[in-house]
């Protein structure tokens, strides 16, 4: 298994002959913060299931934490925190009372429990609030109780279904901070199934974009992105009234520029630095050329996305 803490080979899940995962084959390194991504039906949430011992696969095999989900369910729960879409309290018992609730059902001993509440209710930004009634909660302070629910154990691993689905923007950003704390100074490993991929962006250390139930990409943000653009970090387009052609030869001279193609009347420079000024310089010397437009265009995981959906 190596420095894996989650590995597949092989994993295929069928429901009434219709196959949901497909030959998986998938490893999470201990201590990432991995994006499992993908739209509706791809075999996201099957995966999940299946990690946590509440479906079994029809063939391959899977280990969490060198425990096999399927013959070792307790102990995979007992190291895995989850954390649903759709998240479940009791409404009419606070904060502190449905988090007590966990910790016994944990095993967790009573005197350690009001300690280890606090503990996690403070992380969350929560405390003051451990006496308020989870109804009369917004669904961003649920959140962030659900994520001090799934602390409460101290797992090794936490997986998140849509953490951030629904929440502003604002909130949104405190609860991918939260998760981005805890990975650095409690080095928990997390893997996050969601949709919005401008936030997953922000926290994620790797990717993987699921289709009909197989893994079709996978890498860092970074290393996907640069595919988009034949290997460079940024692709910088450039409008002329007068001679493109003469325009690529001199831009060829620059020092920086790693490709440079014509698409209809734009001029696309690939390069891994922004270079907008140089470029403007050097057009703008040239003869008879007029620059109209320049632009640049960082790689985004919206970007990756929608490249390997057009070609699914």
């Amino acid at each position: 298994m190596g420095n894996n803490i989650i590995s597949i080979r092989n994993l295929t899940k069928k429901y009434n002959g219709k196959v949901a995962v497909d030959n998986l084959n998938l490893d999470i390194e201990k201590g990432v913060i991995y994006g499992l991504l993908g739209p509706n039906g791809a075999g996201k949430s099957t995966v999940i299931l299946m990690l946590l011992g509440l479906t079994e696969p029809t063939s391959g095999t899977i280990t969490v934490a060198g425990y096999n989900p399927t013959r070792e369910p307790l102990k995979v729960k007992r190291i895995t925190g989850y954390l649903p879409e759709k998240i479940g309290f009791y409404e009419d018992m606070t904060a502190y009372q449905n988090l007590e609730y966990t910790a016994l059902l944990n095993g967790i001993q009573s005197k350690e429990i009001p300690k280890k509440i606090e503990h996690c209710l403070s992380i969350v930004g929560l405390l003051e609030e451990k006496d308020v009634l989870v109804k009369k909660f917004s669904k961003g302070m649920k959140q962030r109780l659900g994520i001090a629910d799934v602390l409460i154990k101290d797992p090794e691993i936490v997986i998140f279904d849509e953490p951030t689905e629904g929440l502003d923007l604002e909130v949104a950003n405190q609860i991918l901070n939260t998760i981005k704390d805890l990975n650095q100074k409690n080095k928990i490993t997390f893997l996050i199934s969601s949709h919005q991929l401008n936030l997953v962006q922000k926290i994620c250390d790797k990717v993987g974009i699921m289709s009909n139930g197989k893994l079709i990409t996978e890498g860092d943000v970074e290393e996907l992105g640069k595919n988009i653009f034949g290997g460079h970090k940024y692709q910088i387009e450039l409008e002329v009234v007068g001679d493109s052609q003469k325009v690529i030869e001199k831009l060829k001279q620059i020092k920086g520029i790693k490709s440079t193609s014509l698409k209809d009347d734009t001029i696309l420079i690939g390069t891994d630095e922004d270079l907008r000024k140089e470029i403007s310089k050097v057009v703008s010397a040239i003869e008879d050329v007029i620059l109209t437009k320049i632009d640049i265009k960082d790689f985004s995981l919206e970007d990756i996305y929608l490249n390997y959906f057009k070609e699914v």
